[in-house]
């Protein structure tokens, strides 16, 4: 085991069922550096334990005035004196790389779980919690595993100094043999207690870290409704709270330390009275009671090891919970990958319905009336033809996000039907990558990481689709120029640099450089869930044309209610109450289908009451014959260009 070797190519299944569990199953995956720590911690324990013997030694010989047994013990305590400087400075070596080791370890894991859960992750485990595990609980973690070693190496060398001592000097080596367990143990009763408090401030911290990462990420929003010094106070709560506990916990962890310092003193002179009591009366030389007195001075130093093995414990006891928390959860529809063991703890999962075929059964229709080809979510009925532009419209924006996740293959919580189909091929039952390689999903609120812009557009890719037509076709060219004016150092636009999530762009910006992402990979099918619900209306219609152009001959589903997009979308398909419920061209659905007009128009229910209510002549009245898409986009017009100058 090296650190050169990090990252690992597989960090391995871990044990996600407990805390203890999870730290066991690192312990083990690490047993060879462990062993390598715990020889080079012997080899340091017991040198340092040896320098109080070959002083006892040479003090002896200094009283006998032999000066051969003088110099042999000089030789010893040269020797004593190597080996310990040897084994300290390989022990730390070995500890390090234990701890470097575990956190990676830890990281990589946590990583992956991200990766595989990918927006689902944030819905089912807070962010702050997220952060806090993947920070400073990694570092407690791998502080417990790489502990383990040295504790190992000290509990054995003070049990053989006990017995070298009972052997060397029994009546007062017996004292020391009794006396040392005895204070290795005198704080355990302290323990829980001390687990308690520990526990106490770790919940206390993640809240207060979960209400920081919330507070910035709506810092706009709080200073636009006037919210932010109220949330600024529950931060501070929040954050003297966890002052508090800590300050709780540390005088528990001081009294420990306290009775550490205490017990040994009492010791040490419990052994140099009844030591000077037994010399007066000749049964013990001056050199044998020197030896015992240093003896349990120098132990007092592999003793500070059971206090920090206790420390190590109680504060990665719940940061390995709070990681197996993660570490165990799992996507709705996890396939199981050839080849690819069985989680610990994870229960054998079902056979899918595509693996039963004789008692599959979709909501909407008999499996043999499934369409065969493009994307099919029998949940909903909803069919997205290869090759065209389908435009979704759902009433409720939070049904519409749940459906563009379901075509993603990756839902936040199971479907009472079958999987999403493409091309009739279930897409749970494709491995993750070459489910997502097929569908990509943007949803209505796109991340921008940090870097150039060029390191943005930097994804996996076809190649079909250049990075210039994709900015082109995403109407970027006012971004581009606002960026170059922004950075006077950068020559190239493409080079100037994008803060965090993007906050230094606009809403329309921010949502624009998604989308030209998005159309740069270029995968089969592109799911894209409002893609243009923060820019103005004239933007709106040029992203329309161009993403129509530029998506030719590829599956595209936008859910959106836009009049704009909708009017240029190949076929519309309209999902009320979780199912598709018409399927027609923007206009003639305007003509004949009142939910939908309801919706693309925002007529409210008292309207669309009165202009069902039969006329004098007992007909009902209906809409126009067609509703200009300019003037339904109006109001959210006016919005969306104040939100796009904001």
């Amino acid at each position: 085991m090296q650190i050169q070797d990090l990252p690992y190519p597989d960090p391995g299944v871990p044990d996600a069922r407990s805390g203890p569990r999870f730290l066991w199953w690192l312990g083990r995956n690490q047993l060879g550096g462990q062993l390598k720590a715990l020889a080079w911690g012997l080899l340091h324990f017991a040198a340092v334990s040896a320098l109080p013997f070959c002083v006892g030694l040479a003090v002896q010989a200094v009283v006998d005035r032999s000066g051969k047994r003088l110099a042999l013990t000089g030789g010893l305590l040269l020797l004593a004196s190597a080996c310990s400087a040897l084994g300290d400075a390989f022990l730390h070596r070995a500890a390090v790389t234990n701890w470097i080791t575990a956190a990676a370890r830890v990281q990589q894991l946590l990583a992956r779980k991200a990766a595989r859960l990918g927006s689902a992750l944030t819905r089912r485990v807070a962010a702050g919690e997220v952060v806090a595990v993947s920070t400073g609980d990694v570092e407690k973690i791998g502080w417990f595993v790489e502990a383990v070693s040295r504790f190992t190496a000290a509990a054995v060398t003070i049990v053989l100094v006990c017995v070298a001592l009972v052997v060397y000097q029994p009546a007062l080596g017996l004292i020391v043999a009794v006396g040392l367990p005895a204070l290795a143990l005198a704080v355990l009763p302290l323990l829980p207690r001390a687990t308690r408090r520990a526990d106490l401030q770790r919940e206390k911290a993640g809240r207060a870290t979960e209400l920081a990462s919330d507070t910035v990420a709506g810092l706009r929003v709080l200073r636009g409704i006037g919210g932010e010094e109220l949330f600024l106070d529950r931060y501070r709560r929040a954050s003297q709270e966890v002052r508090h506990a800590a300050v709780h916990s540390a005088r528990m962890w001081s009294l420990i330390s306290a009775i550490q310092v205490l017990l040994p003193g009492l010791l040490l002179i419990a052994v140099v009275w009844y030591g000077v009591h037994l010399a007066r009366e000749g049964r013990i030389t001056v050199g044998e009671l020197v030896t015992v007195y240093s003896s349990v001075m120098v132990l007092t130093y592999p003793l500070q090891h059971f206090q920090e093995i206790a420390m190590a414990y109680s504060f990665s006891r719940p940061s390995a919970k709070r990681a197996a928390r993660v570490l165990s959860l799992e996507r709705t529809t996890e396939p199981q990958e050839p080849g690819r063991p069985q989680e610990p703890g994870r229960p054998q999962e079902p056979e899918r319905a595509h693996e039963r075929p004789q008692e599959a059964a979709t909501p909407r229709a008999a499996q043999s009336d499934t369409p065969s080809g493009g994307l099919y979510d029998p949940v909903t009925g909803l069919h997205v033809p290869a090759g065209l532009l389908t435009a979704v419209v759902c009433g409720d924006p939070d049904a519409a996000g749940r459906l563009a996740e379901r075509l993603g293959g990756h839902p936040a919580e199971a479907p009472p039907g079958a999987s999403v189909l493409l091309d009739g091929v279930p897409l749970d039952g494709l491995p993750l990558d070459a489910a997502r390689t097929a569908v990509l999903v943007q949803d209505k609120d796109p991340v921008l990481l940090s870097g150039s812009l060029r390191e943005l557009l930097d994804v996996p890719a076809s190649g079909d689709v250049t990075v210039k037509a994709a900015l082109a076709a995403a109407q970027c060219g006012d971004v581009l120029d606002a960026l170059a004016q922004a950075s006077l150092k950068a020559q190239d636009p493409m080079d100037v640099r994008i803060t965090e999530r993007g906050r230094s762009l606009s809403g329309g910006q921010r949502q624009r450089l998604a989308l030209a992402r998005s159309l740069v990979t270029d995968p089969e099918v592109l799911v894209l869930d409002e893609p243009t619900s923060a820019v103005d209306s004239h933007t709106e219609a040029r992203i329309a044309e161009g993403l129509r152009a530029l998506r030719a001959g590829r599956t595209t589903v936008v859910l959106t209610s836009s009049p704009l997009l909708l009017e240029r979308a190949d076929r519309v398909v309209l999902v009320h109450e979780g199912e598709a419920a018409a399927v027609g061209a923007h206009r003639e659905l305007l003509r004949t289908e009142p939910r939908y007009r309801s919706v693309v128009t925002r007529q409210t229910d008292e309207e669309r009451a009165r202009d069902e209510a039969p006329t004098g002549e007992g007909t009902a009245r209906t809409a126009p014959a067609a509703v200009s898409a300019h003037e339904a986009a109006a109001p959210r017009g006016v919005l969306e260009e104040i939100e796009e100058t904001a």
